[in-house]
């Protein structure tokens, strides 16, 4: 079994949307398969690297969209990262740099490489811009998709 936590800055845009979104491949995937054991073993959830917003739901603008693909974020309320995720999850993935700066420093550094960005997964690594100060969810979406796809295709095998 395969652990994810995905981590943004506030844990309401882009960390869930990439949450979400994964877990709606794999369901997916599982139902399209011939046999749905072979599918990949995930267990999927996301963090915040900040307090800002601990106990929020989900941002309006990540509902909306992820509701037009027919993913739902009911029940979804943002936590922190801790220092004890380190040790549960094999992959800490983040949305930006920034977010990598802020893991590292709650982890206490990175022995055992498992902190990465999302696009690092694809063949345009970099970092995937918050909608909360774009406004632009459609092309959160467009990466969050891209990264969790490649994600799913170099993990979920």
């Amino acid at each position: 079994m395969i652990k994810i936590l995905f981590i943004c800055h506030g844990n309401i845009c882009r960390s869930p949307m990439a949450e979400f979104v994964l877990k709606d491949m794999i369901e997916k995937q599982r139902k399209a398969s011939s046999n749905p054991s072979a599918c990949p073993e995930m267990v999927v959830a996301s963090a915040a690297t900040s307090t800002e917003e601990i106990g929020n739901p989900v941002h309006h603008g990540t509902r909306d969209i992820l509701r037009r693909y027919g993913i739902d974020t009911s029940g979804k309320y943002a936590r922190q990262m801790t220092k004890k995720d380190y040790e549960e999850y094999d992959y800490l993935i983040g949305m930006d740099q920034w977010n990598i700066r802020n893991m590292l420093r709650i982890t206490g550094g990175d022995p055992d490489n498992k902190i990465c960005r999302l696009l690092d997964f694809t063949d345009s690594p970099g970092d995937i811009a918050d909608p909360w100060y774009t406004g632009d969810f459609e092309a959160t979406y467009r990466d969050v998709l891209k990264g969790c796809q490649a994600l799913l295709a170099k993990k979920g095998n």
